[in-house]
């Protein structure tokens, strides 16, 4: 049997297999099932501070709709404020009674004082570290993408000053030099970074001509390829842990991660897809491979394939996309056109 352990953020885990942040674990029967399959750790679904605001707004004007109806009925409801957090960190304290394996409380914010506030509630809620949940999508040409970058790691900044539990940063990859920004973040303290927020885009209905938000599950055959390529070169560039994200289904996938240079592999998309127990599976898979591999342990292989330990110097570069190029007439001999 050989040994999965792995080191993700300064905590041990029993495997690299962590179940990312989703609904998933609001219901306590799937996450003592998620422990039972194996899963190294969990990721807690995040806690937006936009919903928050959100939902205060909505209650705010939900019992003010009869207000002011005629002077002796100022209003029709007591005054009552939102709970704000505090159900989030209610069922983040139940989940962690439930599982005995780390779990990684996430987090977005939209102001400083937010991020600082709700980091140290997280960490007195019991997580074991905390996940920045990173991105911006912003709507004016005239705002500079090195401001977007300043603002988040002035975020990291203030969060690890508040916090003593480790945190990672998970962030998109919509940047234009992400090695660069990779280098920014663990400079500025991140103990590890996830490799890559998975942003959910925005759909139009052509039949009623609205737009609306389609829930999709990543892609198996494509979506994992990006966080490999940048596993592969930010290995051995930082001192924090790697987090491969999106699009990892099987077993195979994990290695090829593991074998890039990733720490620990998030997955969610395919627990929904394939039921929980799917994680003893790939589990099963792993350790099967690594024994007909002799490998005794993950740190034997990990970052075997990364760009710092290969000697060819093109094989993360641009030149295989012109590799391909050149192949392209076995393109046509797969796909003819008729």
């Amino acid at each position: 049997m050989a040994d999965l352990k792995t080191t993700y953020l300064g905590l041990e885990l029993k495997n690299p297999l962590i179940v990312g942040a989703s609904n998933l674990v609001k219901d306590m029967e799937i996450v003592k099932k998620i422990e039972e399959a194996g899963a190294g750790a969990i990721v807690y679904k995040s806690l937006f501070e936009e919903q928050i605001q959100l939902e205060s707004l909505q209650m705010h004007e939900d019992m003010q709709e009869y207000a002011e109806r005629h002077a002796e009925m100022i209003s029709l409801f007591p005054s009552i404020e939102h709970a704000g957090p505090a159900e989030h960190i209610t069922n983040l304290k139940k989940l962690k009674d439930t599982v005995s394996i780390p779990v990684i409380a996430s987090l977005n914010c939209i102001y400083k004082e937010s991020w600082e506030e709700y980091a140290q509630m997280l960490e007195s809620a019991g997580a074991d570290a905390l996940e920045l949940n990173f991105y911006a999508v912003p709507d004016k040409s005239t705002t500079e993408g090195k401001s977007i970058e300043d603002q988040q790691l002035d975020f990291l900044k203030t969060v690890k000053a508040a916090v003593k539990i480790p945190v990672s940063v998970k962030m998109s990859y919509f940047y234009s030099n992400i090695l660069n920004v990779v280098s920014d973040f663990d400079k500025a303290g991140a103990d590890g970074v996830v490799l890559f927020n998975r942003l959910f885009q925005p759909d139009i209905d052509i039949k009623e001509q609205v737009h609306y938000s389609p829930l999709h599950l990543s892609n198996s055959e494509d979506d994992f390829k990006l966080p490999l390529r940048y596993a592969g070169l930010v290995y051995g560039t930082i001192n924090g842990s790697i987090c491969s994200n999106t699009g990892f289904y099987h077993a195979d996938q994990v290695v090829k991660a593991l074998l890039a240079g990733a720490d620990a592999v998030q997955v969610v998309s395919t627990i929904y897809k394939n039921n929980v127990s799917h994680l003893f599976t790939i589990l099963n898979d792993l350790n099967s491979w690594m024994e007909v591999n002799n490998y005794g342990k993950i740190s034997d292989f990990r970052g075997k394939l990364s760009r710092k330990n290969l000697n060819d110097p093109m094989v993360y570069r641009r030149a295989q996309y012109v590799d391909i190029l050149l192949k392209s007439e076995e393109i046509f001999k797969r796909y003819p056109l008729r």
